[in-house]
């Protein structure tokens, strides 16, 4: 990542003077302001402070009424967003929509369900350690994509829930120039289930512009026994008709693994068994087998980042992906499958960007 007055700082130039101004948004201190943290009189840690006072944690939190949406953070620029850090207790994740709005906009860039958004769609903790998320012990949501903005950002939350949530967050941030070539930071939530028979889920399509296709999580839900993980992901880029430039030859090829994820086929002296992985660009972070009672599903949590090999597109974008099992015969025939695929796709574009598709219903939404 380059430097830019403050922005994408790594090793190689952690030493260099900026004057960026850094500010923080967190229940102690929802505006940033300099000299305004820890004010509170009142909030969710008041009694345990009470013979403190002010200044003694009175405000870690907020809680969000179902069918209410809460302003996280609304930052005039020009800036960006360096570090989101949140932790929920209450509230099924599903439900929960994270929407980031840029400059003023009156669509959002950003809308996702916040377990989706952190590599966790399956509203059980799963450790994620990435460059872009971190998700640790204490089911803690860390995001490190850099999100530049130049007029406005807003951040909201959604509680689309029947009970109410609690969330204890911060939001790091930089005010600071910008400059005309980056792009805004966009994120979207896609779910097929069942997927069709013998159709392709679309994790991404109407992007229109320039820009760069940055990563992918996807939530697998097989519905079927047997390996499911043959299907190839697409991208189809700018002047693409039926065939991609990009085709990749497997799904779990795609996100950096291979035969299986199954440490027993190359390995003859370990047993046959998915081998969980999480590195920084790309992972197998969660695996829920099932238990032989009402959790009779085997279901699967992937990311992969483009960080080193950025997608980059001018004229617009549609990535899918195909699921695709072994059928039980001899003749070793491919077997489409129809499996609950939820995915997020994570890019940068310029501004105005087609509107996102917009989320399905609850119940659609809802992890069973």
């Amino acid at each position: 990542m380059t430097n830019f007055n403050g922005l994408g700082l790594h090793l190689g130039n952690l030493s260099r003077l900026s004057d960026a101004r850094t500010r923080s948004i967190s229940p102690e201190n929802f505006t940033g302001e300099p000299s305004k943290g820890g004010m509170a009189t009142e909030g969710t840690g008041a009694s345990p402070a009470r013979s403190l006072g002010q200044g003694w944690k009175v405000s870690p939190s907020i809680d969000v009424a179902p069918g209410a949406t809460t302003v996280l953070a609304d930052i005039d620029g020009p800036g960006a967003l360096q570090h989101i850090w949140a932790t929920i207790r209450g509230g099924r994740w599903r439900f929960l929509i994270l929407r980031i709005y840029w400059d003023n906009a009156a669509n959002p860039s950003v809308e996702c369900p916040i377990g989706d958004f952190f590599a966790n769609g399956w509203e059980r903790y799963a450790h994620v350690n990435s460059l872009a998320v971190c998700v640790n012990p204490g089911r803690v949501f860390n995001c490190y994509w850099e999100m530049p903005f130049r007029k406005h950002c807003r951040v909201t939350l959604t509680n689309l829930d029947e009970v109410e949530t609690r969330i204890y967050y911060q939001i790091d941030y930089t005010l600071t120039d910008v400059p005309a070539d980056a792009a805004y930071f966009h994120a979207s939530f896609r779910r097929s289930n069942p997927l069709a028979y013998k159709t392709d889920h679309t994790i991404i399509d109407g992007i229109a512009g320039k820009g760069h296709y940055v990563g992918t999580y996807m939530a697998w839900g097989s519905n079927n026994t047997g390996w499911w993980g043959e299907g190839e992901i697409k991208f189809f880029m700018d002047d693409d008709g039926r065939f991609p430039t990009i085709c990749g030859t497997g799904t779990e090829d795609y996100f950096c693994g291979a035969y299986n994820f199954d440490v027993g086929i190359c390995e003859p002296d370990k047993p046959h068994a998915y081998s969980e992985f999480s590195t920084p660009y790309a992972g197998l972070c969660q695996v829920i087998r099932p238990d032989g009672i009402y959790k009779s599903q085997q279901r699967f949590g992937m990311y992969r980042w483009h960080i080193m090999d950025p997608v980059r597109f001018d004229k617009g974008l549609r990535v899918t992906i195909q699921a695709l099992g072994w059928r039980p015969d001899k003749e070793r025939r491919y077997l489409p499958l129809q499996d609950d695929l939820a995915s997020v796709a994570f890019w940068y574009q310029a501004l105005p960007h087609a509107p996102l598709k917009p989320l399905p219903d609850r119940d659609y939404l809802e992890v069973i």
